[in-house]
């Protein structure tokens, strides 16, 4: 592992105008991937696709989305006992699952109904066109924001079993101790400012409306260059 962050001063109550204006600004920390074939920006949907757009647009990198589901325990589904990412990868949290004595029939269930709706937002963004191929490439998973990481942290687990030759975080903003630990999970972690006190991804934003699956397929659809 090769650990790195960029980290970028901000004033007090500095803010990104946007989304599209945060993956700008995040896009000037990733020249060093510009113009090469074998860098590929997958986005978190659904805030990370406007972000990941721009990265994509000025890296000259393919874009897709990189879903990830968590699998909540049943009764706490707060608690994570694994996630099931895109291209049917799953992670178990051992961890919790021994701890609680989870049984296979229980992650098999919550896993099945979770798997359904991945596929379904899948097959809503991306309209018939095939995932891509990650394997040895270096792949720029993108968010609009690190708070916990704990999707971030998934999508990591689960883009590992895919192979790619270098997993690259990237988002405009994150608390300082998250874009730390995901740098040690993935191979880099940049993180465009890390302001003090953090509070929340959205207060850095002044605009921070939620993104619709309209936007989400209107723009991967922009990226692939075929019609919206």
């Amino acid at each position: 592992m090769n650990p790195y962050w960029e980290d970028e001063s901000t004033e007090e109550g500095a803010a990104f105008r946007n989304r599209y204006d945060a993956g700008r600004r995040l896009a000037a920390n990733l020249r060093r991937y510009a113009g090469r074939d074998d860098v590929v920006v997958l986005a978190l949907p659904r805030g990370g696709v406007p972000v990941g757009y721009e990265v994509g647009r000025a890296l000259g990198a393919q874009l897709d989305v990189f879903g990830v589901r968590k699998l909540g325990v049943p009764g706490r589904e707060e608690l994570a006992m694994g996630a099931i990412a895109s291209g049917g990868v799953r992670v178990v949290n051992e961890d919790v699952v021994q701890a609680l004595q989870i049984p296979p029939s229980m992650i098999e269930e919550v896993a099945e109904v979770e798997r359904r709706e991945l596929e379904r937002r899948e097959s809503a963004y991306r309209d018939g066109r095939p995932r891509p191929d990650v394997r040895d490439k270096v792949v720029i998973l993108v968010d609009d924001g690190l708070a916990t990481g704990a999707s971030m942290r998934a999508a990591v687990a689960a883009l590992r079993k895919l192979r790619p030759s270098r997993i690259v975080v990237a988002v405009p903003v994150g608390a300082r101790e998250t874009c730390a630990e995901l740098a040690t999970e993935a191979d880099e972690a940049v993180c465009a400012v890390m302001p003090e006190p953090f509070v929340a991804v959205g207060a850095w934003y002044e605009n921070f409306d939620q993104t619709t699956d309209d936007e989400v397929r209107e723009l991967l659809a922009r990226a692939a260059g075929a019609p919206a």
